[in-house]
């Protein structure tokens, strides 16, 4: 158990902080899912948009990589532009 008040402050915001990271993290994969099983080209496209900003995002905040975020972007372009 940490001894010093600031140890024990940093164990409480780091606490917050993952919980937060591994909500948005969920989120972005579901919503990931969510544009890979949509079949229709106008829809994925606008879902293209809103999972491309989130994904933005967490690369922003070194929750995912920045090479991860190119590639899933990458690779949800190809498939949106492949429908």
């Amino acid at each position: 158990m940490a001894n010093h008040k600031s140890a024990l402050k940093r164990i409480r915001t780091s606490e917050k902080k993952r919980v937060l990271n591994k909500y948005q993290h969920k989120t972005t994969r579901n919503a990931i899912k969510r544009l890979r099983e949509t079949t229709d080209k106008s829809v994925a496209q606008t879902l293209l948009v809103e999972v491309t900003s989130m994904v933005d995002k967490l690369a922003k905040k070194n929750i995912i990589h920045d090479n991860k975020a190119g590639n899933i972007k990458s690779k949800l372009t190809k498939f949106v532009n492949a429908l």
